[in-house]
Order: C-alpha cells, then sequence, then structure tokens
C-alpha cells in the first residue's frame, strides 16, 4: 500500500527534504502498522531533519518521534484494527520510520491506547513535548512538591515543553514564574498562567555565586547550561528542579553546594525511554484530572508547509506546539 511521507537524504552537499510516495514495504518489520492522523513537530524532529548523528544515523529516513492514528494491521493479540493509537518515544522518528510519514510499522510495545475523552488530534497537541511537560510536573510531585511553598520556574517557557508546564502548574494551582528571552510572549504566558515572566538573560545572572537567594519552589528546566544552574542555586530548602532538555548547553557550572547546604534535589527526566505502563498511566492522567485546553499552543502544520517549520524551529522561532495533519 502506499503512502506519502517527508524523507531525509543525504547528499555530497548536505541533507535534503522532500515529500516522496513511499510503500508498506519500505518500513520496518513491526508488529503493527498505523494510518497515522496526527504527529507534532520537536526540537529533536528539526535535529533528525538537518542530520544530526546524535539523533539519527542512518539515511534517507522520515523523522516524526511522535504519531497518533489507527491500527491497520495486527500481528498481535493484544491489539486490533480499529483501535486508536499513540506512539510517543523508543526509536521511533530517530532511526525508525516516524511519523512524519502516513503510516509507521512499530513493535507492540511502544503503543498506548487513545485516553478516553481524548482526540488523535488533542493527543498530539500534547505529544512528547506536552508529555513531558507533565513528567516533570509529576516528578515534583513525588518529591513533595505542592502549592504554596513558593513559585516553581519554567525555564524556556514558550517552547512545546515549557509552555505546558506553565498551562499544567497553573491549572495545578501553582505559581508560576516564566523565563523567556521573547518579549513578544509575554501577554500569553501570562494568559497561560504565568504571575512572574523573568528576561533570559537576567536568569544567567551571578552564575559564577556558589549559591541564590532561596526564591523558588521547584522549577522546570528545559535549557541546561548555566540558567538551570542557576535555578537550583536559587531552589529553597528541600525543593527540587525537574531537567529535561539542553537547548542551552548540556553542561552546567556546578558545586555540590545547594546540594549539601539547602537539601535540594536534581531531577532527571525521560520521556523516551521510559517503561510503556507509566507512559500508559501518565496519558490517562493527561485524558482526565490533568485535562487541558491547548487549543492557543496550536500552530497547524502539514507535509507541505513542515519543513519551513523545522527551519523556524531550530531558530528558536516556533511558540507552542506544532500539529501536523497527516491528512491534509
Amino acid at each position: 500500500m502506499g503512502f506519502k511521507a517527508l524523507l531525509i537524504e543525504k547528499t555530497d552537499s548536505g541533507f535534503t527534504r522532500s515529500i516522496v510516495e513511499r510503500e508498506d514495504s519500505d518500513l520496518p518489520e513491526g508488529d503493527l502498522l498505523i494510518d497515522v492522523h496526527y504527529s507534532s513537530l520537536n526540537y529533536k524532529d528539526a535535529l533528525s531533519a538537518t542530520g544530526n548523528p546524535g539523533v539519527t544515523r542512518n539515511f534517507p529516513h522520515t523523522p516524526g518521534i511522535d504519531a497518533a492514528g489507527l491500527i491497520i494491521e495486527s500481528n498481535t493479540a493484544d491489539w486490533s484494527v480499529g483501535d486508536k493509537v499513540v506512539v510517543i518515544g523508543f526509536d521511533l522518528g530517530m532511526n525508525t520510520a516516524g511519523g512524519f510519514g502516513q503510516h509507521i510499522r512499530v513493535p507492540a510495545g511502544w503503543l498506548v491506547a487513545l485516553p478516553n475523552g481524548m482526540s488523535l488530534e488533542q493527543s498530539m497537541l500534547i505529544g512528547t513535548a506536552g508529555f513531558t511537560a507533565a513528567l516533570c510536573v509529576d516528578k515534583l510531585q513525588m518529591a513533595g512538591s505542592v502549592p504554596g511553598q513558593g513559585p516553581i520556574l519554567v525555564t524556556g517557557a514558550t517552547g512545546g515543553v515549557g509552555s505546558v508546564a506553565v498551562k499544567l502548574l497553573a491549572q495545578l494551582g501553582y505559581e508560576v514564574a516564566a523565563v523567556t528571552g521573547k518579549a513578544e510572549q509575554h501577554d500569553w504566558l501570562k494568559k497561560l498562567g504565568a504571575t512572574e515572566i523573568l528576561d533570559r538573560d537576567a536568569a544567567r545572572q551571578d552564575a559564577n555565586r556558589p549559591l541564590l537567594k532561596e526564591r523558588w519552589g521547584g522549577a522546570v528546566d528545559t535549557v541546561g547550561g548555566e540558567i538551570l544552574f542557576n535555578a537550583v542555586k536559587g531552589l529553597k530548602y528541600g525543593c527540587s528542579l525537574a531537567a529535561c532538555g539542553l537547548v542551552d548547553s548540556p553542561a552546567i557550572p556546578a558545586t555540590v553546594l545547594p546540594f549539601i547546604l539547602r537539601n535540594v534535589n536534581l531531577l532527571g527526566v525521560d520521556s523516551v525511554q521510559l517503561p510503556v505502563n507509566q507512559k500508559a498511566a501518565l496519558w490517562n492522567k493527561l485524558g482526565g484530572e490533568w485535562q487541558m485546553d491547548l487549543s492557543s499552543h496550536r500552530s497547524a502544520l502539514t507535509l507541505h508547509t513542515l519543513s519551513g517549520a523545522i527551519d523556524r524551529i531550530l531558530a528558536g522561532q516556533m511558540t507552542g506546539r506544532g500539529v501536523v495533519d497527516l491528512k491534509a
């Protein structure tokens, strides 16, 4: 059966992007063939589309670490043709053909059922970025974070992870301070629920100091580098930071002082290899008690507009979530 896909090919002069017709026989082996209705654009997809070897090693390749659709072929008793499913993480879109194609073939252990009350499109409005934001909040709560302990700092707040984190935290009753370098997005962040906006450069200040004034009741960091560890140095006694990104830097200028003097925690967050049963539990939470209206986050994309959006996300010019309609 034929389908359309965005294909990244390696040439002598670099990497090219084109929309091509592919066959199901081009896909890898797997338990399930899925008709993809929606995907979403993440920073990792843009890295894959530009040949970053830390993400994708083998070309030609179709990126897309997120996919939501219907099963059209099943080789396992656990899933049936017609089931609505969500796939995020694992190797999808990295070295396995991903959600920027209308069909994917994947192992059964990568799937979760679409939560009740959530549409396929809504699931991709969340996608890996929104799921990671929810995972950060979940980890903070497991570490003891509750509203009223002080503002939760969210860095990279206009991005996919950061903006959903601001929305979810505010909805759960937390006071939220958002860090951004985009002055034109201050009003949008306040509408999401941020009560304070910090400039990105201000968040870097005093990086040479071993400790900062105790200010934050917790933090969600999506950028790494000096901003991450400044946030750690500003945590109140016993509070935690959930770290999930490195768009600023994978390195941090760290000392042990915040940990041994203020009893704070640095929590690592990964949504890629998270066991599928844990993914399913959090997806069901997002379809239930943590359900959010993310309509203001949506940037509508198709296969034909995807290449331009990839350039924008690499340039730091994307706000919110890019949702790709594979049927458009």
